[in-house]
């Protein structure tokens, strides 16, 4: 039976904040097999953006394990995890977090000029990219001339250029209308039917169903786990 990708045993994370403990997650097991989309589920302030950004090394538990790839997380050195993220998690934000002054195509190829790749696999694979959420036309453009959904696919085509092992999605049509949010929901099943592990938080249940699975959170708990029947929907 394959390890999974993403394992937290345990995991608890304590705010502390003049002399006030608050508990954002408590107790939280969570697996993550390769090629699974699953959605994490909740009210605002259920912790699902704190359990975000541990699994995406932005943050680290109080107490629990973490287990990235087979790999503990714990102990690795502020470098370690920058280049883990780097490499290995690709992020989609709720809002976009494009760079103004670049072009479409520097944005996208922005993270992998961190790595040091030379420039024609820089240029393979931000273009691959581009094509895939449907924005290559656009690659000369900046943020500015371009609508909320267009710029949501460009911060997919950021993520997807590096060839993560896992997308975590953070409220990815948070700020879209219905149109574009359908449309970017649409995108990420699409990527997840060619193999890619998606991690998604939201808290509309409606996207929620899009995923293989939901975790459902609250005050910091996992107090569901629900199975989407595909057929159904």
């Amino acid at each position: 039976m394959s390890q999974p990708l993403l394992k937290l045993d345990n995991v608890t994370k304590v705010f502390l904040t003049d002399e006030v403990e608050t508990h954002a997650l408590s107790g939280i097991h969570l697996e993550i097999k390769k090629g699974e989309y699953v959605a994490i589920a909740g009210p605002s302030g259920c912790g699902k953006s704190t359990l975000l950004s541990i699994l995406g090394l932005l943050d680290t538990p109080t107490d629990g394990t973490y287990l990235l790839n087979e790999r503990l997380v714990q102990g690795l050195t502020p470098a370690e995890r920058a280049r883990i993220r780097n490499r290995e998690i690709g992020f989609i934000f709720q809002s976009f977090n494009l760079i103004g002054d670049l072009s479409v195509y520097e944005n996208v190829e922005l993270p992998l000029t961190y790595r040091g790749l030379p420039a024609a696999d820089r240029r393979a694979r931000v273009e691959e990219a581009l094509e895939k959420v449907g924005m290559a036309h656009r690659a000369k453009h900046v943020p500015s001339q371009l609508s909320g959904g267009q710029q949501q696919r460009v911060a997919v085509a950021r993520a997807l250029a590096g060839a993560p092992a896992v997308l975590l999605a953070d409220e990815p049509t948070g700020n879209l209308d219905s149109k574009n949010g359908d449309a970017v929901m649409e995108l990420l099943q699409s990527l997840h039917r060619t193999g890619s592990t998606i991690l998604m938080v939201t808290h509309d249940t409606r996207f929620a169903r899009h995923a293989d699975r939901t975790v459902h959170l609250f005050d910091g708990r996992v107090v569901e786990e629900s199975v989407e029947n595909k057929d159904m929907t």
